[in-house]
């Protein structure tokens, strides 16, 4: 389970209650650059230069609680991390709106998107309140072991219970323990959704002789 997730919510009165709103955790404290330091790089320009590193896509679910809809939200910041236990990592904003219910829960599915899948990403791209439902029109069913959404249709999954959860600036570092996983052979053989310079695409699209 989320041992330090779970603590920070028992501590604000939020894990086991009636669900109230939740909020974002707030930004990390800032300090001001000395003059004989190098200031950091715009946000701009940071974006701009990481934008160029290619990933692919996943949406991380988890089961709703107390009556909720399940909670998902796009990232394309996940990676595996450990063979032996079997690891996964993701990170999240600190100000996202989806992270506190997926905390609560402790537990959350990676759907891997397939090649096809842009429009499922992008509706899963937008920012969440507590009455939306963004599963109205995508089939899922539950996961095995923790009961997240798996969503129809993507090529591979992977269902996690969280492990650990880290501060890093302005995000979150959730490493989640493999509990079960699978592969759709017939998504998987479109190939990948990817994600690159702040557009979503495929091989063909971001090769030397896409649009």
């Amino acid at each position: 389970m989320a041992a330090i997730a779970m603590r920070c919510l028992r501590s604000t009165g939020v894990a086991g209650s009636a669900a109230p709103p939740l909020d974002p955790l707030p930004r990390p404290q800032l300090r001001a650059v000395r003059a004989d330091e190098r200031p950091p790089p715009a946000p701009e320009e940071f974006r701009n230069v990481l934008g160029h590193f290619a990933s692919g896509v996943t949406v991380i679910t988890a089961p709703g609680v107390e009556g909720q809809q399940p909670a998902g939200f796009a990232c394309q910041s996940f990676s595996s991390l450990s063979l032996d236990p079997p690891l996964v990592v993701f990170m999240v904003a600190r100000t996202s709106t989806s992270w506190p219910r997926i905390a609560r829960t402790g537990v959350f599915c990676v759907n891997i998107l397939g090649s096809g899948q842009g429009a499922l990403c992008r509706g899963f791209a937008v920012r969440s309140s507590q009455t939306a439902d963004k599963f109205a029109d995508v089939p899922h069913e539950r996961t095995p072991v923790t009961g997240s959404p798996r969503i129809e249709g993507v090529p591979a999954w992977a269902d996690c219970t969280i492990h650990a959860v880290h501060t890093a600036g302005d995000h979150l570092i959730v490493v989640g323990r493999v509990e079960t996983l699978g592969v759709d052979e017939s998504a998987a053989s479109a190939g990948p959704l990817l994600f690159h310079r702040g557009a979503f695409g495929t091989f063909d699209d971001f090769g030397e002789h896409g649009g």
